[in-house]
């Protein structure tokens, strides 16, 4: 109920006061009270949403088993959706703060659908084998081949980084981190907020192309390409 709260509370006028029917109409949601046990007929908690089509806010959640996760543990994800207009753009650094503050979150991202497609492909494998991501993105090793659950699967637009992850990562290291700490900026729970590019991430812009393969050339721990061994002040 923490993560409901600080999404409401960073997107203004935002109420996840409703969900969806087995055929897709708004119902209202269970009660604060219940929706921490309510459950569907796949184990999966409610998704909750504001009700309105026009502009449309998600949050759901799903429990991943140890088999599926860094270092054999269960873990709780969080997902959540609203549209990339000008008031959304604005609430998407607080929002990805207070979401993943609340959940506790090892790391997380916010990134445009778009892009977000073109890095999920970096670790779906083709029926070839491996990842054959584009735009000359890196492969990214599954989830559950990564060392820890402190190691992002991925970088994002906008990434959060906890106080554990960025130590692992060795962030920030102000000789190699110039120009990501343009834009980071520490959390109030000690984790970071990194973004790549100072709008969103569009890859069809090279800029912004250059800013993600920059990223992952200078942290290539993440999605376990290679071994923990950087250092930098915390």
């Amino acid at each position: 109920m923490a993560v409901v709260h600080e999404m409401e509370r960073a997107i203004p006028g935002l109420k996840l006061s409703w969900t969806l029917s087995d055929d897709g109409r708004f119902i209202p949601a269970p009660t604060l009270d219940s929706r921490a046990t309510a459950k569907t007929s796949r184990g999966l908690l409610p998704l909750l949403c504001n009700g309105d089509e026009r502009h449309f806010v998600t949050l759901a959640r799903r429990e991943t088993p140890a088999s599926q996760n860094p270092g054999g543990r269960p873990q709780l994800e969080v997902h959540a959706r609203w549209p990339l207009d000008v008031a959304g753009i604005s609430a998407a650094a607080e929002a990805l703060e207070r979401i993943a503050e609340a959940a506790h979150a090892f790391w997380a991202h916010a990134t445009p659908k778009r892009a977000a497609g073109d890095i999920a492909e970096q670790t779906s494998p083709t029926l070839a084998g491996p990842p054959s991501p584009p735009r000359g993105l890196p492969a990214l090793k599954l989830p559950w081949d990564l060392p820890s659950p402190e190691t992002p699967h991925r970088l994002g637009w906008l990434n959060y980084w906890s106080a554990a992850t960025a130590r692992r990562l060795g962030f920030p290291n102000p000789s190699l981190d110039v120009e990501l700490l343009t834009r980071a900026r520490r959390t109030a729970a000690g984790g970071w907020i990194v973004p790549l590019t100072d709008t969103p991430l569009d890859l069809d812009n090279p800029a912004h192309l250059g800013a993600l393969l920059r990223a992952y050339e200078r942290f290539p721990e993440i999605g376990g390409r290679t071994a923990f061994g950087t250092s930098g002040p915390g």
